[in-house]
């Protein structure tokens, strides 16, 4: 394959801004490099003629997605590049492997995901993070199963209609061929899967063997050109749980490869493109390396809401005036631990996207951004919420949680 072929590699992309940018530190690649530009490619070659992004920087994406009348989307969640390349458990899957995405900022499901489901950064669509501040309602909101962070109530028991919340279009209402989309049954019918699967008939699934069933029926289904969206959760969920490096993670990634090989098989003749990515990768971040909002309450008063978005990028909404004393707060006791950024600047350097930004965006980020280093994680936990441990995380800026693979083929 020549450099002029060459599928986008990750890269850390000089922000358009003055700011020094530390070497650890991956940004998302939109002028080419990232799944928002993946989306773009699609669209394109199912017949969009209005394009949110530029395509990938790939001349031979574009030549397989021409190749077949319909094309095959699926997102394993938390599946990173580097997990894919250093473990010998899936040979089917790097046996396609074409390269490597970034993913969005943050590097997280709600984000991310998001992405996939509209086609738009999140400088557009505006779900910036698991948890959300709405003030309106004086309450934190978690976005995929919409509902209050406390309490666990409906967030339509607020006044917060998904129509209002979830002011953008769909994928799939996008494109002018027939749309699936195949997700776990359990998700299948929340508020956030329905207005984001609006233009596809949806397919639920309970089992591996059931995804790569439903999927090729969709295939079988239709002889016209079409687009199906699939996407599998458990590695997510068995990483935080476990850790990206446990057997159990492991156990599940040898299974997913093996389900996927036999799934090239039965799709054989089928006259599909296949792409399999992810929405983010992960890291481990051990107990040692949790910064307890609770054992900083000089930081917590200058606080105004609670912390939102994710552990690993936190959105800090502070007190009028209070801002001389939250950097001089970060520098004297955290700076081993995070680095604190305007949200405002990080608007302003693209890390969430593009413009045009959503009206709503720079609400929705708070006054300061913490970005966590290393593999440091910081968690505030509210009255009557259950703690739990999280051993695999994500929404970083790391290599690791920013970059994921790109498998393209043509069973």
């Amino acid at each position: 394959m020549d450099a002029n072929h060459a599928m986008p590699q990750p890269m850390k992309t000089p922000l358009p801004t003055p700011m020094a940018l530390p070497g650890d530190v991956f940004v998302p690649d939109y002028g080419g490099g990232s799944i928002v530009n993946l989306m773009t490619s699609i669209a394109t070659a199912l017949g969009v003629a209005d394009p949110v992004s530029v395509p990938l920087r790939s001349r031979e994406l574009s030549a397989l997605l021409a190749q077949r009348a319909r094309v095959i989307l699926l997102v394993v969640d938390g599946l990173g590049y580097h997990r894919l390349t250093t473990t010998t458990a899936c040979s089917a899957l790097r046996a396609h492997l074409r390269g490597s995405l970034t993913s969005v900022f943050p590097s997280t499901t709600a984000t991310a995901i998001t992405t996939f489901l509209t086609g738009l950064p999140p400088s557009q669509h505006a779900l910036t993070g698991w948890h959300m501040w709405f003030a309106e309602q004086a309450t934190v909101g978690a976005i995929l199963p919409y509902r209050t962070r406390v309490g666990d109530r409906p967030l339509t028991a607020l006044g917060l209609e998904p129509e209002q919340l979830f002011d953008h279009r769909s994928f799939f209402e996008r494109l002018p061929v027939r749309s699936y989309a195949v997700a776990p049954e359990r998700i299948l019918a929340s508020v956030y899967n329905r207005m984001h699967c609006k233009g596809a008939q949806l397919r639920g699934y309970a089992s591996l063997e059931q995804l790569f069933e439903s999927t090729l029926n969709c295939l079988r289904f239709t002889d016209e050109r079409c687009y199906i969206y699939a996407y599998y959760a458990d590695y997510d969920s068995i990483a935080h749980e476990h850790g990206v490096d446990s057997r159990h993670a492991l156990r599940l990634l040898q299974g997913l490869d093996e389900a996927f090989g036999a799934f090239l098989t039965s799709a054989a003749g089928l006259d599909a493109t296949v792409i399999v990515t992810a929405d983010h990768g992960f890291i481990d971040s051990p107990q040692a390396r949790i910064v307890e909002l609770d054992a900083h309450p000089d930081l917590q008063r200058l606080l105004r809401a609670p912390l939102c978005g994710e552990r690993r990028a936190a959105y800090c909404y502070l007190r009028a005036g209070s801002a001389d004393a939250f950097e001089q707060y970060i520098t004297r006791a955290l700076s081993e631990q995070a680095r604190a950024y305007p949200s405002k600047t990080l608007i302003e350097a693209g890390w969430f996207g593009p413009a045009p930004r959503h009206a709503a965006l720079a609400q929705r980020v708070g006054d300061y951004t913490l970005v966590m280093k290393d593999n440091w994680t910081i968690k505030e936990w509210l009255p009557g919420e259950q703690r739990h441990r999280q051993i695999g995380v994500h929404g970083g800026v790391s290599e690791d949680e920013m970059t994921v693979p790109l498998v393209v083929a043509l069973p």
